[in-house]
């Protein structure tokens, strides 16, 4: 019995513990990085009665723009040749990439352009090396080292082995089917039938599926499962969403909507794939906290993230920008409520319209940077060095420009 015990909540380690093998992804703040800064003495204001703000209309949603030095191709047929000559001389299957790719475009309506093709191709290369279903080194060791890990060595890896050697739906043993493991998809398909069976092996019957991302441009679940609640999906499926996202065209339909559809007015494509790895909007939301850190004289952790999150919410702590900004509303002639208010459409475009962004910038000066590099540190098992999202987005801008160049831009 005790036994049994140990290995149920080894195993119920085990999904949360896998859920960290993906590709680096975003999960803590770096040290704060330090702002110049220049102390404001709050300057005394008399008592001002305000009028209400004007209401916040968010901009059309039209991605990117199609005022651009690349131009367009006419047609379907015509973007599908452009894509294929852009490939890599080494990947497999150029047809296959090529449609895929293409319809993806057509789907999310996208500007077929050369520049925006190289940007998702680049994000492809850096997240799986053109390979549909990535492979990661080593998984099936991972997952019994967690295992081991988890058991506080109470429990041999080897008998924990012979413990799961109960058939799952394929028939073959749980034990076999993680030794063999070699893709996140079939890292999924094992989690999911493990959640099916849960009764059987003693696990929890309310445990969920630990894998977050995948497919060839790693885009998580969650986020396509929002997209189609608002757009829609183009092809027809077999399975939930989260089956999709582990497809060729499904997961780079869903990458390259994560990526490409929303607007954003950057100098450079650097910040979107910033934004692809920290979260949309990192970027603008970290030129503001720059911006207010000089205008507060509080050092400010440049993360892109504005308010306080719990499970994917806002939460009713208080961010260090909010109290930053305490100390301009003086300036700012805005209430706490009202910062707030505009602090709560930090994820979507509408946040640059907003009277407090407005606002801040106003008070910085036209010169005031409005896309700066999110200071965020990359946490993954795989990981023995220090990455960042900038080291994530240079990465893949470096690989956008050899693209570019095989189209002959420079």
């Amino acid at each position: 019995m005790k036994f049994r015990f140990i290995l149920a909540s080894s195993l119920a380690s085990l999904l949360a513990a896998c859920g960290t093998v993906q590709r680096p992804a975003p999960v803590q703040p770096a040290a704060p990085i330090s702002v110049p800064v220049t102390p404001v003495s709050p300057t005394p204001t008399s008592p001002t009665v305000l009028t209400p703000p004007t209401p916040v209309i968010p901009p059309p949603l039209v991605s990117p723009p199609l005022v651009s030095p690349y131009p367009l191709y006419p047609n379907e047929a015509a973007a599908r040749a452009a894509v294929s000559r852009l490939l890599p001389a080494s990947v497999r299957d150029k047809a296959g990439w090529s449609q895929d790719i293409t319809g993806a475009f057509t789907g999310l309506r996208l500007p077929y352009r050369t520049d925006l093709f190289c940007a998702a191709m680049a994000v492809i290369e850096q997240e799986s090396t053109w390979q549909a279903d990535p492979v990661v080194p080593g998984l099936g060791d991972m997952v019994w080292n967690k295992i081991a890990d988890k058991a506080g060595g109470l429990v041999p890896v080897a008998a924990l082995k012979v413990a799961f050697l109960k058939p799952s739906s394929t028939g073959e043993s749980y034990t076999s089917r993680i030794n063999r493991l070699r893709t996140e998809k079939e890292m999924n398909t094992l989690f999911e039938d493990m959640v099916a069976d849960a009764r059987r092996l003693g696990l929890p019957v309310n445990m969920k599926n630990p894998i977050r991302t995948g497919g060839p441009m790693q885009v998580s679940v969650e986020f396509a499962e929002e997209h189609v609640r608002s757009k829609g999906y183009p092809y027809p499926r077999k399975g939930g969403w989260r089956d999709e996202v582990f497809t060729r065209r499904g997961g780079l339909y869903f990458g390259i909507a994560n990526l490409l559809d929303f607007p954003a007015d950057y100098p450079d494509m650097r910040y979107r794939f910033a934004d692809f790895n920290a979260g949309r909007y990192s970027s603008r939301n970290a030129a503001f906290q720059a911006t207010v850190a000089r205008l507060s004289g509080i050092s400010l952790s440049l993360d892109g993230d504005l308010l306080i999150y719990r499970d994917g919410v806002p939460s009713s702590s208080t961010s260090s920008t909010q109290l930053a900004l305490e100390r301009l509303e003086g300036r700012l002639g805005l209430g706490r409520n009202e910062v707030l208010r505009d602090l709560k459409l930090e994820k979507s475009a509408a946040f640059s319209h907003t009277p407090l962004y407005q606002k801040v910038f106003a008070l910085a000066g036209s010169q005031a940077p409005r896309a700066v590099m999110p200071q965020i540190r990359l946490s993954s098992p795989k990981i023995t060095r220090k990455l960042t999202t900038e080291w994530f987005a240079d990465r893949v801008n470096g690989r956008y420009k050899t693209c570019l160049a095989r189209d002959g831009v420079r």
